[in-house]
């Protein structure tokens, strides 16, 4: 029998998601900035591959950013990026515009790891107007800890999307 208490839904520690061997591309635009330095502290521990920028009185569109993360993980250079924009809305849509790209807007902890653990997300959106450095540490860590599930759907499910992803490109 089930108890009246809710279940936790993710257990982690910061020691689970410092993994030295993990290469994640991270990326903010002009607005997204602002949380720069949140971000890196995160991701200390992690190989990564810094694609700026660093000053946010200098225009910096989120296609381009989202361009350079998905290059980095199409290219091997990265398993997972992190891209920030100002709601983390443009950086997500520009992503997935790119093949094999799975990113996703999140701003809660449930979904930074259930979009991981079920579509196998390797691209976070966070946006910088939304989020606070202390809960952008948070979603960092969860994404990263969190491992792609492998099950039967779920495994179906991204064939579908890969379909979509070929009758795109070949029209």
């Amino acid at each position: 029998m089930r108890s009246g208490l809710p279940r936790p839904l993710f257990k982690w520690t910061a020691a689970t998601w410092h993994d030295p061997t993990m290469q994640v591309a991270v990326a903010f635009d002009h607005r997204g900035v602002s949380l720069r330095d949140a971000v890196m502290e995160a991701l200390a521990g992690h190989d990564v591959l810094d694609l700026g920028t660093h000053d946010p009185t200098v225009r910096v569109d989120y296609p381009d950013k989202a361009q350079q993360v998905g290059d980095a993980i199409r290219a091997g250079k990265a398993t997972r990026g992190i891209i920030v924009c100002g709601s983390g809305a443009g950086a997500a849509i520009a992503a997935c515009k790119i093949a094999g790209i799975r990113a996703a807007i999140c701003h809660d902890l449930y979904s930074a790891h259930q979009a991981v653990e079920h579509d196998d997300m390797n691209v976070l959106c966070l946006g910088s107007e939304i989020v606070g450095a202390s809960v952008a540490c948070e979603l960092v860590g969860v994404f990263l800890a969190a491992q792609f599930d492998g099950g039967e759907r779920y495994v179906a499910r991204l064939e579908k999307v890969a379909k979509m992803e070929r009758e795109m490109r070949d029209g």
